[in-house]
C-alpha cells in the first residue's frame, strides 16, 4: 500500500468520492493521504468468506449488521465530507443503525478485521492499530492466513486487551459474548 504524493496534496472524502477509478482500483484515505490497495489473493478471499459467513449467520435478524470489502468506512465522519480518514476494513461490524449510511459507515464501526496477504504488512497493520484505538472501535482483529493465527485488540476504557490465537482454537467475540468463531473452519483448506 503505496502513499500517491500528488504535491504533498492532502485530500477530504469529498475528494476521495470524485476520483474516477479504473475497474477494481481502490483507495484509503489516511489523515489525508491517499494508499492503493492491491487486489486481494485467493487464499485471502477464502478466509474472509469464511469469517463473514460466521459473522453473517449469527447476526441473522439482529440489529448488528457485518459488512465485507469493498465498504467505505469513514472514521471520523463529518457531514459537510471534510474528513480526510477513508479505510476499506476486510469485514466490518456496525451495531448503531445511524452510523449506516448509504454510503458506508458514518463514523467507528464494533468491530473491525484485516486479514493479512503479500500486499499488506502487520508493520501497516498496527499503524492501523492506532488510527483504530483513536476512533474508537471496540474490537479489532488481525488475520494471518499463512500462519494460521489470529490477533485481538480490545479497547475499553483507554486499556487496549491483546489476544493471540492459533489455527484450531475457538475465538470468543467480546462485542458478542455467546458468538465464537471457529478458526478450524477458517483456516481450514
Amino acid at each position: 500500500m503505496g502513499a500517491i504524493l500528488k504535491n504533498d496534496q492532502l485530500y477530504t472524502y469529498a475528494d476521495y468520492k470524485g476520483w474516477e477509478l479504473a475497474e477494481g482500483e481502490r483507495f484509503e484515505l489516511i489523515y489525508g493521504e491517499a494508499y492503493a490497495m492491491s487486489a486481494p489473493n485467493t487464499r485471502h478471499q477464502e478466509v474472509l468468506g469464511e469469517i463473514f459467513n460466521q459473522f453473517y449467520n449469527y447476526l441473522r435478524g439482529k440489529p448488528c449488521k457485518v459488512y465485507p470489502a469493498p465498504f467505505d468506512v469513514r472514521l471520523f465522519y463529518k457531514s459537510n465530507e471534510s474528513d480526510d480518514t477513508v479505510v476499506q476494513p476486510d469485514i466490518t461490524v456496525i451495531c448503531d443503525e445511524r452510523k449506516r449510511g448509504q454510503e458506508g459507515c458514518r463514523g467507528a464501526p464494533d468491530l473491525v478485521i484485516e486479514i493479512l496477504s503479500p500486499s499488506n504488512t502487520a508493520i501497516e497493520m498496527e499503524k492501523k492499530l492506532k488510527l483504530y484505538q483513536e476512533a474508537k472501535v471496540r474490537e479489532y482483529w488481525i488475520v494471518d492466513p499463512e500462519n494460521k493465527g489470529l490477533t485481538v485488540y480490545r479497547f475499553e476504557e483507554g486499556a487496549i486487551l491483546f489476544f493471540t490465537y492459533k489455527k484450531d482454537a475457538v475465538v470468543p467475540v467480546g462485542i458478542f459474548p455467546d458468538l465464537r468463531i471457529m478458526l478450524e473452519q477458517v483456516f481450514a483448506e
